[in-house]
């Protein structure tokens, strides 16, 4: 049986840094192209430790460029697709919501595309693998959970994007028999985040003394998924969901904003060794941002009990984890945040 050849969108980024490191390193027999357009997001020095493997190739390029990705299937005939690419800040979005429509909605339908027109209704042990959000499903009040039967109602334009590409993979599934799978998962976090969204960006803030603006009231509530766990998750469905199926997976970890951050910054003080309750002297109440959802929470009973996956960390101990990762890795978080971090790509493939 001839290995597998495996497309793995945005695995330069957040995610999908941990989804390919975790494939590159345990499936050998597989064969991984990591397409990335190495926007700002982007860092290959989250992928350093494979990037020498075999069975491992980083392809620089832009998934809402059509013609250069029906060449690339053409080239690699990809037999499976992991889908991340994609832009994903909320505040980034409401700025300019037409980048989000062109990687979100334009990108994933030239993926779709090209997996379709390759494989010609030919989809035997054939599977695009598609990762999207909670947000899709809008705003919770002060009770109830997402599960999978939840019905969309996006609310700011990266959710509205989401929300449209993952119609589309149900579309071609129904319309052109397409196997799919579809997970929706909570907030991220934990190494080699970039430091715009909440947890690396106050880690940042607080080892530099620099303020911590929080939205409006901060009790905005947030499920908080471990990146480690949720590339577990996405290894699991991967190879044992069920085809036209949407998997929710969420960390089973609700935390109100300013008390996460209060509980950011006491680990904080202990490990920078600083008298307790400094650093909560950063926080600062500044406007809140238009359409903010007053609360995520996934039900992600569906997963563990069919497929049997649960978090393997509490978010203490994962946020724990996360703050010693950046406080060993200070080097990087230079990098990115001084930009220097966009000349590796020039160094190591140029």
């Amino acid at each position: 049986m001839k290995p597998k050849s495996i497309l793995i969108t945005g695995g330069a980024g957040f995610i999908g840094s941990h989804v390919v490191k975790l494939y590159v390193q345990k499936y050998p027999h597989y064969k991984i192209v990591n397409l990335d357009a190495l926007t700002y997001a982007g860092n290959l020095e989250n992928l350093k430790e494979i990037e020498l493997k075999n069975n491992y190739n980083f392809i620089k390029g832009d998934i809402t460029e059509e013609i250069f990705v029906n060449e690339l299937f053409k080239k690699y005939l990809f037999d499976k697709v992991i889908h991340l690419a994609a832009e994903s800040h909320v505040d980034r979005s409401i700025e300019d919501p037409l980048a989000f429509v062109k990687t979100n909605v334009i990108g994933t339908l030239n993926l779709l595309n090209a997996f379709k027109d390759t494989w010609e209704n030919n989809f035997d042990d054939k599977l695009f693998y598609h990762v999207s959000t909670d947000e899709v499903y809008g705003s919770l009040g002060e009770t109830g959970l997402f599960n999978e039967k939840t019905a969309y109602d996006p609310n700011s334009p990266y959710s509205a994007s989401k929300a449209s590409s993952d119609h589309f993979v149900r579309a071609y599934g129904e319309t052109y028999g397409m196997p799919y799978i579809i997970t929706n998962c909570s907030n991220n976090y934990g190494e080699n985040q970039f430091p715009e969204k909440l947890i690396p960006l106050f880690i940042n803030n607080v080892i530099n003394n620099k303020s911590l603006p929080v939205y409006g009231d901060g009790n905005y509530t947030r499920d908080w998924l471990y990146v480690q766990d949720h590339a577990a998750a996405i290894d699991l469905v991967f190879h044992k969901g069920i085809n036209k199926e949407t998997y929710n997976i969420g960390g089973s970890n609700e935390w109100k904003n300013i008390d996460l951050i209060k509980l950011l910054c006491k680990q904080l003080d202990k490990k920078l060794n600083r008298k307790e309750g400094s650093s909560e002297n950063l926080i600062i109440y500044v406007k809140d941002r238009p359409g903010h959802d007053l609360r995520y929470a996934i039900d992600a009973s569906k997963i563990k009990n069919e497929l049997g996956w649960t978090p393997s960390v509490t978010f203490e101990e994962g946020l724990s984890k996360t703050i010693d990762w950046y406080l060993n890795n200070q080097k990087w978080l230079e990098n990115v945040t001084s930009g220097t971090y966009k000349l590796y790509y020039e160094e190591q493939y140029n």
